[in-house]
């Protein structure tokens, strides 16, 4: 490509770089199908999930209200933003937004920034997770980790960590799944099969959500003995 060709290639892709503006009205154009393209392919994943996985799902489920049932805990992990999803498993269960339904004890992994610092800086990243699984993590509990790629490795750590120790492993991955998919140590490997990590993030809000949902509905008949765990 000639340096002309490739000046004018690179000014009508960036603008900005040439000192000339783009149109305001074709702009706005182009934004609007940006919006309508990226909301079509978030349905897109979100029903493509839930057509694929429903099985996948309610076994899931299932596992997590046997936890319960036993008297076990959740504890729930994740990395930059899937450490936000952490968090929002963790107030979802303990905080039920829908009137009679029990509080659920969660204990979110990485909400500790002192324990994760330290561990961080002391032996390495790898072990933030690890150490507290360790710590904390029983038989009869249940362990969550988030992450886009499948492929963290401070969550394939803890997760072997909770195998060992006797807890239920579940995992909400994307792509294809990573290193959590078929993975020995994940009972329950839950994929958002998208490149987009936006898109792989919003189906793993719809997941949890439905997860909890359908958690509820399983415990409905020991209501009265979850119910007695809430204060």
């Amino acid at each position: 490509m000639s340096a002309k060709l490739e000046d004018h290639t690179l000014a009508g892709l960036y603008p900005f770089l040439s000192g000339t503006r783009q149109d305001a009205g074709q702009l706005d154009l182009a934004l609007l199908e940006s919006v309508r393209q990226k909301v079509a392919e978030s349905v897109a994943v979100k029903q493509r999930f839930f057509a694929d996985n429903a099985e996948k799902l309610i076994a899931t489920a299932h596992a997590i209200a046997g936890i319960y049932r036993h008297g076990g805990r959740l504890y729930t992990m994740g990395n930059g933003g899937s450490s936000c999803d952490a968090a929002h498993i963790a107030v979802e269960f303990q905080h039920p937004v829908t009137a009679g339904r029990p509080a659920l004890p969660v204990i979110n992994l990485a909400s500790d920034t002192a324990m994760m610092s330290a561990v961080g800086n002391d032996v390495g990243y790898k072990h933030v997770f690890l150490r507290q699984v360790n710590a904390h993590v029983g038989k009869g509990d249940g362990v969550i980790g988030i992450s886009t790629s499948g492929n963290s490795e401070n969550l394939l750590a803890a997760f072997s960590a909770a195998k060992q120790r006797g807890a239920v492993t579940i995992a909400l991955s994307g792509g294809d799944g990573g290193k959590m998919f078929g993975h020995a140590d994940v009972d329950h490997c839950l994929v958002a099969a998208s490149d987009s990590i936006h898109r792989v993030q919003e189906t793993h809000v719809a997941i949890y959500h439905v997860l909890w949902d359908l958690t509820h509905t399983l415990l409905a008949d020991d209501r009265g003995s979850v119910a007695g765990k809430e204060n």
